[in-house]
C-alpha cells in the first residue's frame, strides 16, 4: 500500500477516474472534501460507486464518528468496500463502531490528534481487521498548535511516535499524511523519501499526479535491489560453508542487514 487517492464522493468524474488510477487504494471521501451541503448526495453516491469497474481497491472515508455524519454514514457503505479510513480515530471503541458495519472489510484510523496518537497502540490492537495506521499531519497540528516548516521537522517525533506503536501493534508499518501543494513534485518525492526512512511504506494523495511520484519514491530502486540481492547471495554462502560471519566487498553484513535485504526483495 503505497499510493492512497482520495476523490470527494460527490463527484462522479472524479470518483470514477479515481478508482480507474494506478493508486493502490482510492479513498471515495465523505469527510473532508465534501462540504456541509453536500453530505447527503455524497452518501448517496456510494451505491453508483460500487458498481463502477476498478483497478484500484475501494476504500471510502467516513466523518469522524464524534459527529452526526459520521454515524450516518456507516449504514450507507457498500457491501463490496475494500476498506474504511476513520478520520481523527482516538479511541478503541470507534473502532468497534465501524467493525460491527463492516465486519470482514480492512479498516484504516487516522491518527490525528494527540489523543488518538497516546491511544496508537491501543487502536491498532483493537481489530485484526486492521492492518495499518495512518498519519493526518494537518489536523494534528492544528490540535497541537504546530507550525509546521516545509519540510515538516516539527512532526519528526510524532511520525516517529507512530512508526513506533505501529511496531508494537504487530501491524504494517503506517501511512504519511498528504503533501497539500499537489503541484510541487519535488517537493513530494523529497517527503515520500523521508517518512519512508523513517519507517513508513506508503502516502495518502490528493491529486492523480501525486500517484507516480509516491509509487516510485516508496519502491525499491534498482541500485537497491542489485544490492540486497548480493547480500542475500553472500549470506547463503557464507551459510552453506558452515560460516557464522558474513562478508560482502571488505565489510561485514549483520544478521539484521540480511533480514532486511530478504524483506526487501521479498516485498518489492
Amino acid at each position: 500500500m503505497r499510493s492512497l487517492l482520495f476523490a470527494p464522493a460527490n463527484h462522479p468524474r472524479r470518483v470514477e477516474k479515481a478508482l480507474a488510477s494506478a493508486a493502490d487504494a482510492a479513498i471515495l471521501d465523505l469527510e473532508d472534501a465534501v462540504p456541509e451541503a453536500e453530505k447527503l448526495a455524497a452518501r448517496g453516491a456510494l451505491a453508483a460507486a460500487a458498481a463502477l469497474p476498478r483497478r484500484a481497491r475501494f476504500y471510502v472515508r467516513i466523518n469522524a464518528l464524534s459527529s452526526y455524519h459520521g454515524i450516518a454514514d456507516l449504514p450507507a457503505l457498500p457491501v463490496n468496500l475494500d476498506g474504511i479510513v476513520i478520520p481523527k480515530c482516538e479511541s478503541a471503541a470507534e473502532i468497534g463502531q465501524v467493525a460491527a458495519y463492516a465486519p470482514k472489510t480492512d479498516l484504516l484510523p487516522i491518527i490525528e490528534t494527540a489523543r488518538g496518537l497516546a491511544a496508537a497502540v491501543e487502536i491498532a490492537r483493537a481489530s485484526p481487521q486492521i492492518r495499518r495506521l495512518a498519519f493526518g499531519a494537518l489536523d494534528f497540528a492544528l490540535d497541537l498548535g504546530l507550525s509546521p516548516g516545509r519540510d515538516e521537522a516539527e512532526l519528526t517525533p510524532y511520525r516517529a511516535q507512530l512508526v513506533l506503536a505501529s511496531r508494537l501493534a504487530d501491524r504494517e508499518p503506517p501511512i504519511d499524511s498528504p503533501s497539500p501543494d499537489f503541484r510541487d513534485l519535488d517537493t513530494l518525492k523529497l517527503a515520500c523519501l523521508r517518512v519512508r526512512r523513517m519507517g513508513f511504506q506508503g502516502k495518502l494523495c490528493i491529486h492523480p499526479d501525486q500517484i507516480a511520484v509516491v509509487q516510485d519514491a516508496f519502491s525499491p530502486t534498482e541500485e537497491e535491489v542489485a544490492e540486497a540481492t548480493r547480500i542475500v547471495a553472500a549470506a547463503e554462502a557464507a551459510e552453506r560453508q558452515g560460516q557464522g560471519a558474513v562478508q560482502l566487498d571488505g565489510r561485514m553484513i549483520d544478521a539484521p542487514v540480511v533480514t532486511r535485504a530478504k524483506r526487501m526483495l521479498a516485498g518489492r
